[in-house]
């Protein structure tokens, strides 16, 4: 599933696959090295069902092309290009659908610039502390260490690495992903430095000081919210899939059994159907442009 449209922006290019159409829209946001692609088994069930269902390539290590040399890309800089990208398309009432980095990336979106969203969706994410959790921290440390990432990442050329459940893409999944789709989550940070810059300026600005003061936010949310979790996840326990509901006005938690932090790969179509359900039962025509979701 390539990207079929692009838009440009301040802070640089960005690809995205649009399904078209007048429907409700859905933007999804995906996490760290990975790319919009990770959506694929979600879209053709919300595109059946009529929604516009739009999956960007965000600047998170997967990405091409790569960011201009000054944009902002750290977690806050992302959140806004989002923002920005909502208003160059034009969208409003948007159902925003994130998972791991991107989860945290869409906190500091609604709290920050929710003008244009209309409801929450987060599935396996950062928050609170947990903004990189334990397991992945040394990838902050390495890029700080000029080369360091790239030497870590070159194992990743190999089909058997991408599919490792210990050091590979199978750690977040219950089954391996296509060995095209992990190639092209890859192959970016490899061939392109633009792209490895982009990577590294993130890592290097990731702090839980951001979602936890994202988090004091979520307490005046206003936009309807599904947390779409797994109580299997090793790195996003769902303990904070509670501490989030119960934090957030108007969420609801949903337990995802079958799944690990890739829900997406692991029960698409259950995620699918809980998002449609979901959407239908938080009508928002009444939204007006301009709309602040969170309250002063």
């Amino acid at each position: 599933m390539e990207p079929n449209a692009s838009v440009d922006l301040q802070q640089g290019t960005v690809r995205y696959r649009d399904t078209g159409g007048d429907g409700e829209p859905i933007v999804f946001v995906h996490g760290l090295l990975v790319n919009g692609s990770l959506w694929r088994k979600v879209i053709p069930a919300l595109r059946s069902a009529g929604y516009r269902c739009i999956a960007p390539d965000w600047p998170l290590g997967s990405h091409r092309p790569a960011m201009k040399q000054d944009a902002d890309n750290t977690p806050r800089g992302v959140a806004h290009l989002i923002a920005d990208f909502l208003a160059a398309l034009d969208l409003w009432g948007v159902t925003i659908v994130a998972n791991d980095t991107g989860g945290a990336i869409a906190q500091l979106l609604v709290t920050e610039r929710s003008e244009r969203v209309g409801r929450l969706v987060l599935t396996p994410c950062d928050c609170y502390e947990n903004f990189l959790p334990p397991a992945f921290r040394p990838l902050q440390w390495l890029a700080r260490v000029p080369g360091a990432l790239m030497l870590l990442m070159q194992p990743m050329r190999v089909e058997a690495i991408r599919r490792s459940p210990r050091v590979g893409f199978g750690m977040l999944t219950r089954e391996p992903i296509e060995d095209d789709v992990t190639d092209g989550w890859v192959r970016p940070f490899l061939a392109d430095g633009g792209v490895r810059r982009d990577t590294i300026r993130l890592l290097r600005a990731i702090d839980a000081r951001d979602t936890l003061a994202a988090a004091e936010k979520l307490r005046s949310l206003q936009a309807p919210t599904l947390l779409a979790w797994s109580p299997k996840d090793r790195f996003f326990k769902i303990a904070f899939a509670q501490r989030l509901a119960d934090a957030i006005p108007n969420a609801r938690l949903v337990r995802m059994e079958d799944s690990y932090t890739f829900v997406p790969e692991d029960e698409p179509q259950r995620l699918a159907q809980q998002i449609e359900e979901f959407i239908q039962a938080t009508p928002i025509a009444g939204q007006v442009a301009g709309t602040t979701l969170v309250a002063d």
